[in-house]
């Protein structure tokens, strides 16, 4: 067996709501289609490709992280991320990755979750 890809990622969220205005208000992801499942979620989507799954109405661990320290995703636009964190006062790291120069815009979802955002090394300093 040879991996192709990766699927998505599942977060748990203490508030349905919350977590899908964090995702889709504030980091542009889209709400799709979501098979009939018994607990209640969400399945956020870029283009035809749910990449981020929700799940709410089940018990949060005592650390948001466990084992898994963050999820990452490609992104464009610093300078509109970056205000629009502002805005949401959502606290932020921003870093140039040596070697590569692309940055890296680290935050955390409404639960815990540690969130990173890749974009292209051509991208200015946001201001």
């Amino acid at each position: 067996m040879a991996i192709a890809g990766m699927n998505h990622f599942t977060v748990l969220s203490s508030n349905l709501e919350r977590s899908k205005a964090f995702y889709i208000d504030i980091l542009g992801l889209k709400e799709g289609y979501r098979p009939p499942l018994a607990s209640p979620g969400a399945w956020l989507y870029v283009g035809d490709r749910s990449i981020l799954h929700i799940m709410a109405g089940r018990p949060m661990p005592a650390n948001a992280a466990g084992v898994i320290d963050h999820m990452a995703f490609t992104a464009s636009n610093l300078q509109a991320v970056v205000n629009t964190l502002k805005q949401y006062n959502i606290e932020y790291e921003l870093h140039r990755l040596k070697g590569l120069e692309i940055w890296q815009l680290f935050c955390h979802d409404p639960d815990g979750a540690k969130v990173e955002l890749d974009f292209p090394a051509d991208e200015s300093e946001p201001g």
